[in-house]
């Protein structure tokens, strides 16, 4: 990838994504594979006048290694020089890019337990750190760069650099760098979000009805829910948008309010292990049975991490037509496919998902009836067969979405 594109797409992270201020700190969690792009993001955020940039970089084979020879009990430990680091720059009020790299089939051969353990325990760990990222405390954001191991999983039938420059082109495609002014576009994108956004928030839907092919499904919205979507202002006021690409609207359902059954409909890459066609049934919030076609260990492991992961965290509604759905490819990577499609997520909801969540305790968001977890997984349920009804406060059933695309 020649270097004024990923300029391009280092301005972009920096302006749209987290919103970089004059003096404030940047943290950029990124694999080593990316260190051309990371050079061009730290040079680029000195020029906008950063305090500092530190870089925490990770290799993906360096993790598999250590899954596949640390013990069990190893893989409990984190250090906690590292949780405090995490945790002061936040409250020094650092933005946080995180740089994310996929091998859907990294983890393959390696023990589910491990994975599991290993995820446990970096997540206890940060809990408080995730609670910044939550309640946008601090400004973040998510951008993706390709390997040869997931292009390949991804075009099969193309040689290995032709699939890498492929993916290089859907990602710029899909956060729409290949348009003449980028942030512009983004702009403009972010307004016709908050048109949705509005709609949804001034009619305040009881619950939402879900009908498609395997899937039922009621869930019960809060009386003070909060519909999101885009990008959030942090706690100093800076608008910042968590993901790019994002095309969803999203907002927390009452943990005890999910009832009926739902189908995925795409591939779900839990930490490197993959996770398809499976279905969950809900009662009273709570999963009460599920099963999968592929990855059933996988999904066990995920529902039994702790009591929230039963209940879901999120709602959010992609239209079937977003860019990356209609690039019709899967892209086994949550940060794209979530973008295709609608999608639930297991475990803790954003407490900004309600009125005054973001200052309420752990007890205060479970007595409002919203999830908490130490984990947050998206898995997709949308497709041109998905239809979407919004109970209003009065009990009349309105179309929201139809076939997959919005009917508003």
């Amino acid at each position: 990838m020649n270097v004024e594109s990923l300029k391009k797409y280092a301005e972009l992270a920096l302006k749209i994504g987290i919103n970089l201020q004059q003096g404030q700190p940047l943290v950029v969690q990124a694999p080593i594979t990316a260190a051309t792009l990371v050079r061009e993001v730290t040079k680029l955020a000195y020029e906008f006048g950063a305090k500092y940039v530190h870089i925490d970089w990770h290799d993906s084979q360096i993790t598999k290694i250590a899954y596949e020879g640390a013990s069990l009990d190893s893989l409990k430990e984190v250090r906690m020089w590292k949780v405090k680091g995490m945790e002061e720059m936040a409250e020094e009020g650092a933005a946080f890019l995180r740089i994310v790299v996929s091998d859907p089939d990294l983890l393959k051969e390696v023990a589910p337990e491990k994975v599991s353990t290993a995820n446990i325990a970096e997540a206890t760990a940060l809990k408080k750190y995730r609670s910044y990222i939550q309640t946008g405390k601090v400004s973040w954001s998510i951008i993706s760069v390709p390997s040869e191991a997931w292009a390949s999983k991804l075009y099969p039938d193309l040689p290995k650099e032709e699939a890498l420059n492929t993916l290089w082109d859907h990602i710029f495609a899909v956060t729409r760098l290949n348009e003449l002014d980028p942030v512009a576009a983004w702009e403009s994108h972010l307004q016709s979000l908050q048109e949705k956004l509005t709609y949804l928030n001034n009619k305040k839907y009881e619950a939402l009805h879900y009908e498609g092919p395997g899937t039922e499904l009621k869930i019960e919205l809060p009386t003070e829910q909060v519909w999101l979507g885009g990008g959030i202002h942090n706690e100093r006021g800076t608008y910042f948008v968590p993901n790019l690409p994002t095309e969803e609207v999203f907002t927390a359902p009452v943990k005890t309010g999910v009832d009926g059954t739902v189908t995925s409909t795409k591939p779900l890459n839990l930490n490197g292990k993959l996770v398809n066609n499976f279905t969950l049934t809900f009662k009273e919030g709570r999963v009460i049975d599920y099963s999968a076609e592929v990855g059933q260990d996988v999904l066990q492991k995920l529902l039994e991490t702790d009591e929230g992961a039963m209940y879901l965290g999120e709602v959010a509604l992609v239209p079937n037509s977003s860019p990356i759905s209609k690039l019709n490819v899967i892209f086994y990577n949550t940060l794209f496919d979530e973008n295709a499609s609608s999608h639930l997520a297991l475990g803790s909801a954003y407490p900004i998902c309600i009125n005054g969540g973001g200052a309420m305790t752990k007890n205060q968001l479970e007595e409002n009836g919203i999830n908490t977890s130490v984990v947050h997984i998206d898995f997709m349920i949308g497709s041109s067969e998905l239809t979407i009804y919004g109970i209003a406060q009065d009990g009349k059933k309105e179309l929201l979405m139809e076939k997959g695309e919005w009917a508003i």
